[in-house]
């Protein structure tokens, strides 16, 4: 029986041994099948992460496809950029790139894309559902055949990057697919590559492959001052999402690196729209607005953002889970290994360190991401009331969520679309009334018994 849950704003996600047995993901490919096929979609590109269980999904999901009469490009073990890479390389009519992203290891889900790298999310997804539980769905024999596009990708990236000096660089792929491709490339590119948990192992021996998660990236930031290297780079578990160390060890947060990114874009650009999520940093739209841009805050979900991008013909966008998307000069889509090329590309070109860039960004005391336990059923509604709450008494931007103002400050609190969650972070002019922002909003969530937090979770470093 397929959960309900599972079919979220802008991917499948589950557990893979309970939500995604075998049958339900033959439904789920079956499902898929039909909705893409009755929008024309003839072929399609399959690709998967290097978790344990996505071999078995890989096999399920193609039985399902097939069975509707969709030809599938099977490009095996790769990052989810290549599988995007691979359906406009090989004019397919979209894919699924099978994948748990950054989640606990016994989490697995599905990326679904439509023509052009087009995502499909949102009432799409709940048709695919519709679809499923009908048990609508068309019939036919599908053809299937095996492609190897790495060599491929590497080299346009290879084309589309340049970098004027030596870096020292170290990268921790933890143990996700980046390890596939990140090293050699950037040895190739003339770097100094150190690298730490580029293996492939779907188990993460080491942490998960999170690198926005400030406990996941202290190995990083040691060995980045331990070396002298001019940055370190974090991937996450299928390399569309990019962390990023300076060099003197400290996390630069993406709606940061996303101020840094977007100078350049905008010298090329003039005038452009740079799109950015809910949870960045004031200091954002003050720097684009700063080199001539126009900052457009828009709803938190790689989907979301990359269909906003589209939409308005923006060459940047990206979000404070570490999903960037470039269309200046590439393909609109998330693709952590070009990013993190952008960024060298720029630290080649100048004599400032990383640091000193990074330093020139307004600077306001702000947390990281926080997560809270809630439960599916409970948090889309909590984050309603809080939200109506909020707004009797303060401005509030409710796109996503709500983003309390408080004139020095801003809290946000919103539902998670991959898991039970709610996402928290705030902004502050000064510590202590940072503090005072997250004690409003920690009295207000008490009042609800689904959700579950302690005072750490809010710890401020």
């Amino acid at each position: 029986m397929l959960k309900p849950t599972i079919f979220r704003e802008y991917d499948i996600r589950g557990i893979a041994d309970e939500d995604l047995v075998d049958e339900n993901v033959v439904l789920l490919g079956k499902g898929i099948g039909t909705f893409l096929g009755r929008q024309g979609s003839k072929t399609l590109v399959i690709g998967r992460d290097v978790r344990l269980s996505s071999p078995r999904l890989r096999d399920a999901l193609i039985k399902g496809l097939q069975s509707t009469g969709v030809n599938v490009i099977d490009v095996g073990v790769t990052l989810t950029p290549i599988q995007y890479f691979a359906i406009l390389h090989l004019n397919a009519d979209g894919g699924v790139m099978i994948t748990g992203s950054h989640n606990p290891i016994d989490y697995n889900g599905l990326k679904i894309s439509k023509k052009g790298v087009v995502p499909v999310y949102g009432e799409q997804i709940q048709e695919i559902r519709k679809i499923i539980e009908s048990d609508d769905f068309a019939t036919g024999a599908g053809e299937i055949v095996e492609k190897n596009v790495m060599d491929d990708y590497v080299t346009t990236l290879k084309s589309k990057l340049k970098f004027n000096k030596k870096l020292k660089i170290v990268i921790d792929a933890g143990n996700g697919t980046a390890g596939l491709v990140a090293p050699k490339l950037w040895e190739d590119m003339g770097c100094d590559v150190e690298c730490i948990y580029c293996e492939p192992d779907g188990r993460f021996p080491n942490h998960l492959p999170d690198p926005t998660v400030l406990k996941y990236v202290v190995d990083l930031q040691e060995k980045v001052l331990e070396t002298g290297a001019d940055l370190g780079i974090g991937y996450d578990g299928d390399s569309d999402r990019v962390g990023v160390i300076d060099e003197k060890g400290r996390m630069i947060f993406a709606d940061t690196l996303l101020a840094i990114l977007s100078r350049e874009v905008l010298d090329r650009n003039p005038g452009s729209e740079i799109v950015f999520d809910v949870k960045c940093s004031q200091a954002l739209p003050e720097e684009i607005r700063k080199h001539g841009g126009k900052p457009l805050m828009w709803k938190t979900g790689h989907s979301l953002l990359k269909a906003k991008m589209k939409e308005i013909n923006s060459p940047l966008a990206g979000e404070m889970s570490g999903h960037i998307f470039y269309a200046d000069d590439y393909f609109g889509f998330d693709d952590a290994i070009y990013v993190s090329g952008r960024l060298m590309q720029i630290l080649s070109n100048t004599d400032q360190k990383l640091s000193e860039i990074v330093d020139e960004i307004p600077h306001f005391e702000s947390t990281p991401e926080i997560r809270i336990d809630a439960t599916d059923e409970d948090k889309f509604n909590v984050v309603a009331d809080i939200a109506d709450y909020f707004k009797k008494s303060y401005d509030a931007i409710d796109i996503d969520g709500a983003r309390v103002l408080f004139g020095d400050g801003w809290g946000l609190v919103r539902a998670s679309n991959t898991q039970p969650v709610l996402v928290l972070r705030f902004e502050a002019k000064t510590k202590d009334r940072l503090q005072e922002i997250i004690e409003v909003f920690k009295t207000k969530l008490r009042e609800y018994p689904s959700i579950k937090f302690s005072d750490e979770d809010f710890a401020i470093a």
